[in-house]
Formats: structure tokens, C-alpha cells, sequence
């Protein structure tokens, strides 16, 4: 550190610079989530107007992606072709070792744990967090945000923990659609596109579907919901530059927020199922 200081050893210098500059954006991000989740309670209280429109926005859209149902149609589709393409997969390759019955408990066990948390993640972040960045970053570039604040209005509240929390609002029937779509799709799939008795897939379906496991995927869910809609707010309210600025924000946002569904999916399976998986394949 002292090398660095004395004005040689510029790449020293540069290196630390940016490890500096990397822990002061670590801390910037933490203190703004606090305060969002913090005011999160006001917003709902004080600003229900706002909330309730934006959970209206988030869940249906606006413009263009309302007349196609905005995010309840887009996570829907997602989760409804995964989940034809784990049955279609599954079958196969249970198939190859003359266990295609059990695509059933394939079906219960990916679908619950893996696919859908993850598929309704990557919908939220290219949606709902994604647009939550442009609007915000619009209004940063634009002033609005140094606007509100001169009318004494508090800007994060009004504008970051509205969202956050009907992000986490919107997500709980969201993710309900999800889960029903990736069923039916996984369903549909093994017993009329694959032909397999609908007793046989019903049955080892409802064996292995465990009621605890939906419990914590819809924890799991929400979860996600708020890092996304945290992550995009934090960028769109922090965007400079222009509309140039607000673009690279948007993408700056996208890649962080689906790092994080990973690893919200990673960190909640290793501590809910852990190594085991929590169930028995034994009779």
C-alpha cells in the first residue's frame, strides 16, 4: 500500500484503486438495500396508491407487453415449455434404462425444487426488472428523481421500495401460475405426447410430491423476487450518462440479478435438502 501511495508502481496503484473503488460499491449497494427494505413498510402505508399501480403494472404490463398479458403470460410460457421439455427428457431417458415410469417423481422433484424457481427468476429479471431499471434510470437522467426530492418527497420509499415490495406482492400469484403451468405442460407431455397411462404418472407423481418442498420453493420464489427487484432499482436509481448510461445500466442489472437467481437457488437448496434431497427412493 505505501508503494502505491509514493506515486510509483502505477499498475500497484491502479489495481488498488479499483479493489478501493470495487469495496466502495459493495458497501454503497448494501446501504441502499437496507434503506429500501427498511422504508418498505412506509411505502406500503403512506404510498398504497402507488404500490397498488405499480403491482397492477407489474403483474399485467404496459403499452405493448399488456396486450399480451404482460409478466403473468410471459412466466407462464416459460415455465410451461420447461416443463414440457424436463417431461419430454425425462421420459427418454428413463426410458434408456427401462424406468420411464418414474417421470412422474422427475416431474415432482425438478420441476418443484429446480425448474420453475429458476425459469420465473430469468422471467422477472428480463421483465419486471428490467423495465423497473429504464423507468428509474429515465428519471435519473431526466432529474426527475433531484425533482422529488426538492418537494421534500423521499425518493427511494416513493420510487425503490414501492417496487421492491409489489415485486414481492406480485410475485406469490406469479410464481402460482408458474408452478400450475410447469405441471400441466410436464403432464400433458409424458401421458399424450408420450402415451404413458395417466394412473401411472399420477401416481408416482403425488408419491414424491412433497408438500414442504412447495412451501419452499414459493420462500424461495420471493426471495428471488426481491434481490431482482432490488438489483434493478439499485442500477436504474444510481444510472447516469444519458440514455446511453440507462441502457447499460439495464444490462449491467440483467446479468447481476441472474447471478443472483442462481445463487438464491444454490444457497436455499444446499440448506433446505442438502446432500441428501430429502427423500427415499426405496420402498
Amino acid at each position: 500500500m505505501a508503494f502505491a501511495l509514493t506515486g510509483k508502481f502505477r499498475g500497484t496503484r491502479r489495481r488498488v484503486h479499483k479493489l478501493s473503488q470495487g469495496i466502495d460499491s459493495i458497501g454503497e449497494q448494501a446501504l441502499f438495500f437496507w434503506r429500501a427494505l427498511v422504508w418498505g413498510p412506509r411505502a406500503v402505508i403512506h404510498y398504497r396508491k402507488e404500490t397498488i399501480r405499480l403491482i397492477a403494472e407489474i403483474s399485467m404490463g404496459t403499452g405493448a407487453l399488456a396486450v399480451i398479458g404482460g409478466t403473468v403470460i410471459i412466466v407462464a410460457f416459460l415455465t410451461l415449455f420447461s416443463g414440457a421439455v424436463i417431461a419430454v427428457q425425462g421420459f427418454s431417458s428413463l426410458g434408456n434404462i427401462g424406468v420411464e415410469a418414474l417421470t412422474g417423481f422427475f416431474s415432482a422433484f425438478i420441476n418443484v425444487r429446480i425448474a420453475a424457481p429458476v425459469i420465473a427468476g430469468i422471467g422477472l429479471a428480463a421483465t419486471i426488472g428490467a423495465g423497473s431499471t429504464a423507468q428509474l434510470g429515465a428519471m435519473r437522467v431526466s432529474e426527475e428523481i433531484d425533482a422529488l426530492e426538492v418537494m421534500a418527497i423521499p425518493s427511494i420509499p416513493y420510487l425503490v421500495s414501492t417496487r421492491v415490495m409489489a415485486g414481492m406482492i406480485a410475485i406469490i400469484p406469479l410464481y402460482s401460475l408458474a408452478v400450475v403451468a410447469s405441471f400441466i405442460a410436464s403432464r400433458f407431455a409424458t401421458v399424450v405426447i408420450n402415451g404413458q397411462s395417466p394412473g401411472v404418472y399420477d401416481h408416482y407423481f403425488s408419491t414424491f410430491l412433497i408438500p414442504t418442498d412447495i412451501l419452499w420453493s414459493f420462500a424461495q420464489a420471493i426471495v428471488m423476487g426481491v434481490a431482482v427487484m432490488l438489483i434493478h432499482t439499485y442500477y436504474g436509481y444510481n444510472a447516469s450518462g444519458g440514455p446511453v448510461g440507462v441502457g447499460v445500466a439495464v444490462g449491467n442489472a440483467v446479468r447481476t440479478s441472474l447471478i443472483a437467481v442462481v445463487t438464491v437457488t444454490l444457497l436455499i437448496s444446499l440448506a433446505v435438502y442438502g446432500g441428501s434431497g430429502n427423500f427415499n427412493l426405496s420402498g
